[in-house]
């Protein structure tokens, strides 16, 4: 008899395992604010936030922002822009005179020979890492494309402040980078604590050196 209601009990288990799975509540995401100042409390822009929950991956990553480094009024715009792993990145020349945008950096090494205005450039980026640019005709002009591999990264506007959205609660890994960081690899790493419900705006405190004056430069 024992052995015959074995096969009814395991699959009400199962069932129950089933409903109770159903039943859990799902993982919960939240905003993270954050706050970016330098030594002296003074807001710093174009600092990358960048956070990598424990376990997660992410499919396909996309970001709202054009992927372009367009090069107008003799400057790259934007000074720093960010793209996923993999993402084809164009480079319009708005200018009335002729440009050579290069690379030397390990994540991409690259040369795009002299065109002109309304003329446009594209070149993929597979490898996580900075991409400093630089203009072979303009030595003022300078740029850094930071490739990352989380969908969880955005740059501080001008009052140093930037939102990355629907972080899965718990503990995260947050890497703060800015071209002028006094540091390995210009970036920190600090670990938070995202609560379900959202946190409140938290400050980080970083070091940075003074941009290289480039007036004169062309």
């Amino acid at each position: 008899m024992g052995m015959r209601r074995r096969p009814a009990l395991f699959a009400s288990l199962g069932l129950a395992a089933m409903l109770v799975a159903a039943l859990a509540p799902a993982a919960r995401a939240a905003d993270a604010a954050f706050l970016v100042v330098d030594a002296r409390n003074k807001p710093v822009m174009d600092a990358v936030v960048t956070a990598y929950p424990a376990g997660f991956k992410a499919d396909q990553i996309r970001f709202p922002w054009p992927q372009a480094m367009d090069q107008h009024n003799l400057q790259f715009d934007p000074f720093v822009l960010i793209v996923p792993v993999g993402a084809n990145v164009s480079f319009p020349n708005r200018d009335a005179v002729r440009h050579h945008v290069y690379s030397f950096s390990p994540a991409k090494v690259f040369e795009l020979k002299l065109y002109g205005k309304d003329e446009t450039r594209a070149v993929r980026f597979d490898h996580a890492g900075v991409v400093a640019l630089g203009c072979n005709i303009h030595d003022g002009m300078v740029a850094f494309i930071k490739v990352v591999d989380t969908p969880f990264a955005a740059k501080t506007d001008d009052k140093g402040q930037v939102v990355l959205k629907g972080l899965p609660a718990g503990q995260v890994q947050v890497r703060v980078w800015h071209p002028y960081l006094k540091g390995p690899a210009n970036e920190i790493v600090r670990t938070v604590a995202v609560p379900a419900s959202g946190a409140p705006q938290q400050t980080v405190q970083i070091d940075v050196r003074n941009a290289p004056d480039r007036r004169g430069a062309y």
